[in-house]
């Protein structure tokens, strides 16, 4: 890093100017200039302070600069730039000192001017002191003194920050050894923490925020070691910037926060754009911040929304959008933050436009239609007509249109006048396109005569040599031939010897005239070239002649775009010329390349490229592109190629590291590495290991593909011989440097003595349960590999019950369903040549037991009855862990537990019920649990009742039988005609009554207009849509053998009629009469039910 002091003077600028070389650098260094110990400048930016920084793709090195506009006496003082990335760290340190300019120096300087004393002439070492310890000592009138020299600028808060400290500070304290700081300054989004000591070690603290009681959180974390309190303050943001106190009863100690908050740097850099009019420009830039704001400058000048410019932002990315480029938008443009600028020059090239039809020309007779058509590039582009130089106006027979690219010239009614050289010249282009009118004068000879046909061939205009037309692909054809002889000849057009081209209409055709014939083609196809034979004949004679059509067109795309080399940020792209150069030779190509993902092409070259080998340049590494071509002819640019593969411009890694042997044997060596420190964008595809031997210099290439993995196992290596190893990465870039082994190895085995490594859980009897799998893998040591063998109970293991599978470090011994017989000791040995290892594990299967055998009832005595039984005959392989009895009464015959994990062959049932007969049951239980089946007791237990006789009451049936009785009589009702209606009634009597209804004493039959029901002796007949004749008394009958009950109702059916409402009066007179009538007699007939049932007592 390098320093440069440009000025010193006061009111002038400086300039200071740090460089880092990154070329060693994985990641983007972060710069820091600080003044003094703890002041950050980049809180400061602004006019006073501003800050600049750039990048040197070439050189890989970063400058950074920091200018002080019209420096002042304050700014002397110690300087400090620090740049960091990752764990490394690198400071500068450097003094300013501020000559006075003289009474000419500019503005006045008020701090400039109490800074005027006289300078020591030896210059104090500087030590670390406390700034606010001087300045709380020190006199009012040598604040301003102290300040400047420390690098302390703001005075106000300097002398508040003072008033706060000498008012609250107690001139002795009793509850604090060791009080807050003055003052903390903490980065934004870092943590602080705050510490005091107490001398009571169980004192209890309060911390404030500016006067607010601090509760306990994932933000502000209280703790307590001994007699020291400490409050950690997590992510800082602006609001935390504050005072803080520490309460100890009445004794408080303040200080202050300071929260920095660091300058907006820029992350990704503006780029170059090269396009051309008319397109869409975009710069980019992202920047460390997301709520950071920018600030956008055109050659000096602020840009601003005007409808021109558009600001975009997203996160931490700025865009400048231009949606229609100019040649004025040409030039060098800016974007500043707090903490860095960028810029970017912008080149815009004028659109070429392309002529897609030219005019042809015409041969017309008197009266006849003129049109001329052209067809440009640029569908916006205007253009006037001339006629010989002059300005066509339009008027009745002259129609000009503009429809999309084509532009017409249409002139009805065509005159001799008309004749001359029609232009097309397009607004703001030096472009013409001319064609020729020619006015044919009919002449009529009254002199019969003969004379030979003859064709007369006009070798000038589209003729590039004798007899050869050639065509733009798309465009029209129009070849005039004069023909003379007398009688007219018959003309035949013919392509080639057998296609005969006719007069009618199509795309290709021949229009005959008068001593004319035209051959016409429509929108020339490449189909459309070849030899076409025109012959002439009449009485006196025939002609012959050969016009040879080529069509000419843009080339064809290039075919197979590839990337052949890619370098750290360059690619060499290769291709195949167009199978077909449109009939005119390729001049040279253009190539575009974008980013994987993208849909915006950047063109790379303006000027035609002649080679089809092209190395593109200043391609950031790690990202993914693709490339396009375009083949160029004289008659214009083809569609572009299909895209490449994507590819990546990357470098080779690093070498590999850590290279050591593993394992030698006879003809083999195994190694092991761990993968390059540098790796890169490209990633690795794989690692090639080389060997020679010691002393040699020809390395043999060990793996024919490259491996993967970092480890490797070199085979066919000379037994005795010394060998060098090396392994080399390889990715899309290439091989890296190789890794060398330091030392050579000598291929011999190394006998090892074999070793068998027990797992610990295998050093006890392993139990497992019937039908579980047993997967046991026991590894072991041992060079050469070792012999293993397996026994059982000392014989050899049947491989049909147990798979073995063994590899060169470990031996499994697997069972996939376990059974009893898999039980027993199993030795397992380990044996190279007369050296031997062995162990032994023992295998327990286990099952459930079976049940208990002979369960009895021993004794039985008051309420209480003994049990004894005998184990199982099966105890599932293992202990009997206890026995579960239930008991069960012989009336219910539902078990019930007595006692569960009982561990002796019988138990004793207490707590049984007097006059119950009881039977008993006996699980057995293991580790695998409860037996699935129980051994119920031979005998059963009976507890009799002692003393008591049961008293036994006659039973006397009671007869329910009883007349029909109605308990809810019908009611009355009225109801409108049109709507459905029902009445109701409840009856009770046994046997079951037979119910019948009856209209006006008049039984109801099966009438579909009638639903009778009848639920638990709830009767109810239902009337659908009654009208006016079913009003009348409803009577409803209940029959059985002992009598019968019957009720009626009246059931009043009103209409809607509108002359009848005189009779509304008396009839609401009559049924309200009617209704005292009916609730006395329903009233009575309720009374006399109760009595009847004997209910007496609840009336």
């Amino acid at each position: 890093m390098f320093i440069h002091i440009i000025l010193f003077v006061t009111g002038k600028n400086v300039t200071f100017v740090a460089k880092v070389d990154s070329s060693q650098m994985l990641r983007k260094p972060t710069m820091k200039w600080l003044k003094g110990k703890w002041m950050d400048l980049g809180s400061k930016a602004g006019k006073h302070l501003q800050f600049k920084e750039s990048y040197d793709r070439n050189t890989k090195i970063y400058t950074y600069e920091l200018t002080i506009v019209k420096v002042v006496d304050g700014d002397a003082g110690g300087y400090r730039c620090e740049v960091t990335s990752k764990d490394k760290c690198d400071s500068c340190t450097f003094d300013i000192s501020v000559e006075d300019a003289g009474e000419d120096a500019g503005e006045l300087d008020f701090s400039g001017l109490l800074k005027k004393r006289e300078r020591k002439q030896k210059e104090e070492p500087e030590t670390d002191v406390d700034v606010w310890e001087i300045l709380k000592n020190a006199k009012p009138c040598d604040y301003e003194k102290i300040a400047f020299q420390y690098g302390i600028t703001d005075l106000r808060g300097l002398l508040k920050r003072l008033k706060k400290m000498k008012k609250v500070e107690p001139k002795k304290s009793d509850a604090f050894l060791k009080k807050l700081g003055p003052a903390y300054s903490v980065e934004k989004g870092k943590k602080i923490q705050l510490n005091v000591e107490l001398s009571d070690p169980n004192a209890q603290v309060r911390w404030l925020r500016n006067g607010q009681e601090i509760k306990p959180s994932a933000k502000y974390i209280f703790e307590s070691v001994g007699g020291i309190r400490k409050l950690t303050i997590n992510k800082c943001t602006l609001a935390d910037d504050a005072a803080y106190e520490c309460v100890v009863g009445e004794e408080k100690s303040f200080t202050e926060v300071y929260v920095q908050e660091p300058p907006v740097t820029i992350t990704k850099m503006l780029d170059d754009i090269h396009v051309v009019v008319g397109e869409k420009v975009e710069f980019e830039v992202e920047v460390s911040d997301e709520g950071a704001n920018v600030k956008w400058m055109k050659d000096g000048v602020e840009l601003s929304r005007d409808g021109k410019y558009r600001f975009k932002k997203d996160g931490t990315k700025h865009w400048l959008i231009i949606n229609e480029a100019t040649t004025e938008d040409i030039g060098t443009y800016y974007v500043y933050t707090s903490g860095g600028e960028s810029k970017a020059e912008l080149e815009v090239e004028e659109k070429e436009l392309e002529v897609l039809q030219s005019i042809a020309d015409l041969t017309l007779k008197a009266a006849e239609q003129a049109v001329f058509k052209c067809e440009v590039s640029d569908e916006k582009v205007t253009g006037k007509w001339f006629k010989d130089g002059v300005e066509v106006t339009p008027s009745n027979r002259i129609k000009m249109t503009h429809i999309g690219r084509t532009h017409k010239l249409v002139i009805d009614d065509v005159k001799p006048e008309d004749a001359g050289d029609y232009t097309f010249v397009p607004d703001g282009y030096a472009l013409s396109i001319s064609a020729k009118l020619n006015f044919l004068e009919i002449k009529i000879d009254y002199v019969p005569r003969q004379e030979p046909p003859k064709i007369h061939l006009d070798t000038t205009g589209s003729f590039v040599n004798k007899n050869t037309i050639i065509v733009v692909a798309g465009n029209k054809l129009r070849f005039d031939v004069d023909i003379t002889g007398e009688p007219p000849p018959t003309v035949c057009w013919k392509k080639g010897d057998t296609v005969r081209i006719s007069e009618a209409e199509g795309r290709v055709r021949v229009e005959t005239r008068k001593n004319l014939s035209c051959f016409v083609i429509e929108g020339a196809e490449r189909s459309d070239e070849g030899l076409y034979h025109i012959t002439v004949t009449n009485p006196a004679g025939e002609d012959k002649a050969d016009v040879m059509v080529k069509i000419v067109d843009v080339p064809d795309p290039p075919e197979n775009v590839k990337c052949t080399a890619v370098g750290e940020d360059s690619a060499s792209v290769q291709w195949d010329p167009p199978k077909f150069d449109g009939g005119v030779p390729v001049k040279g190509y253009l190539m575009e390349r974008k980013k994987k993902g993208s849909s915006r092409w950047t063109r790379l070259n303006f000027d035609i490229y002649e080679s089809t080998t092209y190395e593109a340049k200043k391609m950031i590494e790690g990202v993914l592109y693709e490339m396009r071509v375009f083949a160029v002819n004289g008659i214009g640019i083809s569609q572009p190629s299909a895209s490449s593969k994507p590819f990546m411009p990357i470098a080779p890694t690093s070498e590999p590291t850590r290279l050591t042997v593993e394992d030698v044997t006879d003809g083999t060596c195994a190694l092991k590495w761990l993968p390059p420190e540098r790796i890169g964008a490209g990633g690795i595809d794989g690692y090639i290991i080389e060997y020679c031997v010691e002393g040699a210099t020809e390395w043999v290439q060990a793996n024919e593909t490259p491996v993967e993995k970092n480890s490797y196992r070199v085979r066919g290596l000379p037994v005795g011989e010394k060998m060098l190893f090396r392994v080399t990465a390889v990715n899309i870039a290439g091989r890296s440097p190789p890794a060398v082994m330091a030392q050579a190895v000598t291929i011999r085995e190394i006998v090892e003595r074999p070793k068998i490594r027990l797992p610990r859980q295998l050093r006890t009897k392993y139990i497992k349960r019937v039908g579980e799998k047993v997967n046991l893998v026991i590894p072991f040591q041992g060079k050469p590999r070792p012999v293993v063998t397996w026994l059982k109970d000392g014989a050899p293991l049947d491989t049909k019950l147990v798979n073995i599978r063994t590899s060169d470090v470990d031996t499994i011994l697997f069972i996939r369903q376990a059974a009893r017989e898999h039980s027993g000791q199993y030795t397992l040995s380990v044996q190279i040549e007369n050296m031997e290892d062995k162990v032994t594990l023992e295998i327990q299967i286990v099952d459930k037991p079976g049940p208990p055998i002979a369960v009895t009832v021993t004794d039985v005595w008051g309420f209480n009855a003994a049990l004894e039984w005998k184990p199982p005959k099966d105890n599932g392989n293992c202990e009997i862990t206890g026995y579960t009895i239930q008991k069960a009464d012989l009336k219910t015959k539902e078990w019930f537990m007595v006692l569960e994990h009982n561990r002796r062959p019988s138990c004793t049932v207490s707590d049984l019920v007097m006059g119950n007969e009881y039977t008993f049951r006996v699980f057995s239980e293991n580790i695998c649990g409860m037996s699935d089946d129980a051994c119920i007791s031979k005998n059963t237990a009976a507890i009799t009742k002692t003393g008591l006789k049961q008293k036994q009451q006659p039973y006397k049936e009671k007869d329910m039988c009883s007349s029909p009785k109605f308990i809810t009589p019908l009611v009355d009702r009225s109801v409108i005609a049109g709507y459905s209606a029902a009445i109701s009634c409840a009856v009770r009597g046994h046997p079951k009554p037979k119910i019948i209804w009856m209209k006006n004493k008049m039984i109801i039959g099966e009438n579909p207009k009638y639903l009778m029901q009848n639920n638990q002796g709830v009767l109810t007949l239902n009337i659908r849509k009654p009208s006016l004749f079913d009003g009348g008394k409803y009577t409803c009958r209940a029959i059985n053998d002992l009598g019968q009950d019957e009720v009626e109702c009246k059931l009043e059916v009103r209409g809607m009629a509108k002359n009848l409402h005189h009779l509304q009066y008396v009839g609401d007179f009559v049924s309200s009469v009617e209704h005292k009538r009916r609730f006395l007699s329903q009233t009575v007939a309720v009374c006399q039910s109760y009595k009847a049932g004997g209910w007496e007592s609840r009336l």
